[in-house]
């Protein structure tokens, strides 16, 4: 079998995929957070008063989590980010089990949520006004709950889709890093020192077969310093390769340079006519004469 030489590449990856998704992730805990706390408290919601606390600390911590997978994509750590995968989606599922109970609990308690608009915005002794606050705070609440399982539902389509994402790269980077590391295993027979290229030396001095007369080529210390090395006359190899072993060119020359014997010259005269088809008597054109005048001769 004919001996083969292996050459390992590296090529380097750019992750910005996985920093994109780790962002959108980041980001999106951060903002729900504040909001949560920041924020007046929602028409529709009928909620107890820790509700948005709860829900804004579950999601701020889901941010911090994002942290982890950051670092395990620059430290190229497929440990770390496994263990990052398991924490958000612990904290995932548990910020969207949250927002679900509360948006669940205010469709459950419409009734509450009415009485809650009426009191906050329509607190008046006017019968006309009073029937209009009935109205709207009837509709509004509904109007709430919806907008909000809308959002739920629109942002776990975005997260399960960016969970499948974060999942596919943790696989591919276990995989490869499981293959790196079969690279330095001492049990693969790839790695024993059987392969040539573990065992070369650039100066072996080995005959060459590329060569008819052979080729080989040897290293020695060298005890002389610079100058004398330039010093040194220049030598040129003898190995059927080199110009100076090549023979000059010695141009053959025939006979003399003068012309031919049968070579003549002759005065100008009419061009020589022969049967020519194309000008018969049936014919309209006129044949060309036989001689003219150069165009500057009169």
């Amino acid at each position: 079998m004919k001996v083969r030489e292996y050459c390992c590449c590296a090529i380097p990856l750019v992750n910005a995929g996985i920093y994109a998704a780790l962002t959108e992730q980041l980001v999106a805990a951060v903002v729900i957070g504040v909001l949560s706390f920041a924020t007046p408290s929602i028409v529709g919601a009928a909620t107890p008063s820790f509700a948005p606390w709860l829900f804004g600390i579950v999601c701020l911590v889901a941010g911090a989590i994002q942290v982890l997978g950051f670092l395990g994509v620059g430290r190229e750590n497929p440990i770390l980010f496994r263990r990052y995968i398991t924490l958000h989606g612990l904290i995932t599922v548990a910020a969207f089990a949250l927002a679900a109970a509360w948006i669940i609990i205010s469709a459950s308690k419409h009734s509450t949520a009415e009485s809650n608009c009426i009191t906050d915005f329509f607190n008046t002794t006017d019968s006309t006004e009073e029937s209009e606050g009935n109205t709207l705070c009837n509709i509004f609440p509904w109007v709430d709950v919806g907008i909000m399982a809308g959002i739920w539902v629109w942002l776990a389509i975005m997260h399960i889709y960016l969970y499948v994402v974060i999942s596919s790269y943790s696989s591919a980077q276990q995989r490869d890093h499981i293959k790196y590391d079969a690279l330095n295993d001492p049990s693969n027979p790839m790695n024993s020192e059987d392969i040539p290229m573990n065992s070369r030396d650039p100066w072996e001095t080995r005959t060459s077969a590329d060569y008819p007369g052979g080729y080989t080529h040897g290293r020695q210390a060298s005890g002389a310093s610079m100058n004398d090395i330039m010093n040194q006359p220049v030598r040129e190899p003898r190995d059927g390769f080199s110009y100076s072993d090549a023979a000059p060119y010695i141009p053959q020359r025939n006979g003399s340079l003068t012309h031919p014997n049968n070579a003549h010259t002759q005065d100008p005269g009419p061009t020589p006519k022969f049967n020519d088809p194309y000008y018969d008597d049936s014919s309209d054109l006129n044949r060309p004469s036989q001689a003219q005048a150069h165009p500057g001769e009169f």
